[in-house]
């Protein structure tokens, strides 16, 4: 993602530094204006990219968090079946 914004400050910059040689000042504004747009493009792609990222972040929490879960599940139903095989054992003997 800062990739992305230093491409942006890097073409504004040739773009701005292309057309300073020029004399038609049309050229000059329309050379500022492409420059500010990708200026702006790479600050909204930034900012993408870091909502992203926080997002993901979050998600990964909760899917540690259901992992811890099932886990937990799991030993329950591990204890519960062995339990229930003694249990079994137990009346089996009677």
């Amino acid at each position: 993602m800062r990739k992305l914004m230093i491409a942006g400050f890097a073409l504004a910059t040739v773009l701005t530094a292309g057309c300073a040689s020029m004399d038609d000042q049309n050229a000059q504004d329309d050379a500022s204006a492409a420059a500010t747009s990708a200026e702006e493009k790479a600050s909204t792609a930034m900012s993408n990219a870091n909502d992203a990222q926080s997002r993901a972040k979050k998600a990964q929490q909760t899917a540690e968090q259901a992992m811890s879960a099932a886990k937990a599940a799991q030993k329950s139903a591990d204890e519960a079946n062995e339990r229930a095989k003694r249990m079994l054992e137990r009346s089996s003997q009677k």
